[in-house]
Parts: structure tokens; sequence; C-alpha cells
């Protein structure tokens, strides 16, 4: 299965002028520091398992100071791995004391089985357009599998709340400054539709196998939301 998921993958050594593509080891922790506007605001710690068949990838936010009182963020992604990346089948989010969340993948009725707020709907995929259909945590983690192959990247996001399709532009290779010590990193950025849409900025560290090292929100009201990684373990 390695070798398939590898196959075609040399166009990555010419994006990141890096050595040959990896996928990430069977188990990987990535710690982030979050702040807003500057200001620490949580901790968030995400953890890859897989087998090359299938995945898992749980991350926690927890707040510091005043933030403490929002409650624990958790997520759950958990599908199968294959020659195109990462399918998820279910995705959860909870938030405090809150009901999860939830969107679960049915590929073969082409549906994504969404509960929210005590209600179940169920929602066509071909809402994604022609953008590869993931939840947000797959979608970070994507391309630690499938690195990007060209300069555009479409994508579609399910999240329990409804579909959402994306489009990302690969801006290129930066080296960022981080508590984790200097990374290089490829920097790929969400083309907004529009100036009320709210612009995502990713970095994918071009030596860990493309995890995710620094994701930078910005809100049509400026608020910055800028998630930094501090370290990376097994």
């Amino acid at each position: 299965m390695k070798k398939t998921l590898l196959a075609g993958l040399g166009v990555i050594a010419a994006l990141l002028g890096a050595p040959a593509f990896s996928v990430p080891p069977q188990h990987v922790t990535v710690q982030y520091e979050m702040s807003r506007n500057g200001s620490v605001m949580a901790d968030v710690v995400e953890t890859l398992d897989h087998d090359g068949h299938n995945y898992s990838i749980d991350s926690e936010v927890r707040g510091r100071g005043i933030y403490m009182l929002l409650g624990t963020l958790k997520r759950i992604s958990k599908g199968r791995v294959d020659a195109k990346g990462l399918q998820p089948l279910e995705f959860s989010d909870q938030r405090g004391g809150r009901a999860a969340v939830v969107a679960k993948f049915d590929w073969n009725r082409r549906v994504v089985v969404q509960e929210n707020d005590g209600k179940t709907e169920s929602i066509d995929m071909s809402a994604a357009g022609q953008g590869t259909l993931m939840d947000p945590l797959s979608m970070a983690y994507a391309f630690s599998f499938v690195p990007p192959a060209g300069k555009d990247i479409l994508a579609a996001r399910a999240d329990g709340r409804g579909i959402t399709p994306f489009r990302f532009a690969v801006v290129g290779t930066e080296k960022l400054q981080t508590p984790a010590g200097e990374i290089m990193a490829l920097h790929i950025s969400k083309v907004r539709d529009g100036p009320e849409d709210k612009a995502t900025d990713i970095w994918l560290s071009s030596e860990r196998s493309l995890l995710p090292v620094r994701v930078l929100v910005v809100e049509k009201d400026g608020t910055r939301i800028d998630q930094v990684v501090t370290h990376i373990g097994s």
C-alpha cells in the first residue's frame, strides 16, 4: 500500500527542492500554540495514527486563561487511506459540554449524513463540486499522504454543518521560525471568493511529510487566529 501511495509523487521533490516524499510515521503527534491577534489563547494537540489502510486523527484544543471557560474542543476524523489520500468515513466535533456535531460519509450512496442540534440531514456529495470531499481534519493532513500535484487545489469541507467548496493556490516554499525551530514549509492559500470571505493560509513541513505546521485564519473583521507548531513527536 505504501508503494501505491508513493507512486507518481516525484513532482513533490521539484516543488519543494527536497528529498523524495514519504508518508508520515504510523503514529505522530503534533503540538501547537494558538493565538488570537498575537495573544496566546489555547494549546492544541493532534495525533495521527494510520496503518496504510485506515487512519484516525484526534485533535484537542484546551484554552488558556479566560479561554479555559470555553471548555475543551475535541474533534475526531476516521476513515480509509488509499492511493488518492485520505477518505473520511466519520467526523465529530464536540465543544465543551455540548452534543457533538457529526458528519458520516456514505460513499456508496454518495451522501453525507450530518447530525447537528438534534437533527439528522443527508446532503448529496455533489455539493462538493469538482473538489475532493474531506472533513476539517482530513483536509489538513491529506497532503501528508498525497502532496499537491499542481498550482491549484480543489477541495470541499464537510463538517456536520454543511458542505463548503474551496480552492487553494500553492504559493511556494518559505522558511518559518517556530517554537519547534526553523522549518522549511510549503505554503498554500485559500482563494477568497470576495472581500467578505475569510482568508486561510496553511504551511506544510517539507521535511516532515508535509505535516501541517502553521494555520493562519483571518476573519472578515481582521481578527487573526494563528496556530503554530511547538513540537512534533512519535
